[in-house]
């Protein structure tokens, strides 16, 4: 088990370090556009979920970047926070809008685990599409997919209104069943960087499925 990480940490290591060679040595410079750190709170009958999407680019290097998902549900009738997870890879650019990953799962279930995948963003003023796709490296592998789409069309110069759906599916291969889902929707008005409205969260949890349903108003902001 052991052995298996520390290899996927070696690699991940030689990945950063082989990036940085090719293309420090590159004498074009290239514009960095980075999109903001996307923060998101929704305050529901279960408890506040949190969620934070983060995705870089190095300056000198930009084809290489970070990439980042951080969610947490704080139920109102436990002071323990029995929900959360943190996905973090650092990313490198294959195609427009590819990206190579490798990093680091963490969960309260299945504790930190080393991974790779790849993850698809397209996006323009009005729609935003993320697909991401991750395999972890253990005794008991998961494979995960989530998709992101985002729709929100201007309705004066100030306003836009706002819909997302985000859907994630993780399947466990030696059980051969789902170990974790859920879908998100949101719908509201955006003025400049800030979101704000009603949304809804649908989680299950485990073989079993065990469901946990949220519905009430959250706020969005952009950090630039």
């Amino acid at each position: 088990m052991n052995n298996i990480k520390n290899l996927n940490y070696v690699f991940i290591l030689l990945l950063s370090i082989t990036s940085w060679n090719i293309y420090s040595q590159d004498k074009v410079t290239i514009p960095v556009i980075n999109p903001p750190i996307n923060t998101e709170l929704l305050f529901s009958n279960r408890g506040m979920a949190f969620q934070m999407i983060i995705d870089k680019k190095f300056n000198s290097i930009p084809k290489l970047g970070f990439f980042s998902v951080t969610s947490l549900v704080g139920e109102w009738n436990t002071d323990k926070i029995n929900d959360y997870m943190t996905q973090s890879s650092l990313t490198y650019e294959i195609s427009k809008g590819l990206k190579l990953a490798g990093g680091f799962h963490i969960t309260p279930v299945k504790g930190m685990r080393p991974i790779a995948g790849l993850i698809y963003t397209k996006s323009n003023k009005t729609w935003l599409f993320v697909a991401n796709s991750r395999i972890d490296f253990s005794n008991d592998t998961n494979v995960e997919g989530l998709i992101l789409v985002e729709y929100k069309p201007e309705i004066n110069k100030k306003w836009r209104f706002y819909s997302r759906l985000q859907a994630l599916y993780e399947y466990n291969t030696i059980i051969d069943k789902q170990t974790r889902s859920y879908l998100m929707a949101r719908a509201g008005l955006s003025y400049k960087e800030f979101t704000f409205g009603l949304g809804t969260n649908i989680d299950y949890y485990g073989p079993e499925k065990s469901n946990e349903n949220s519905f009430g108003g959250f706020t969005n902001f952009l950090l630039f």
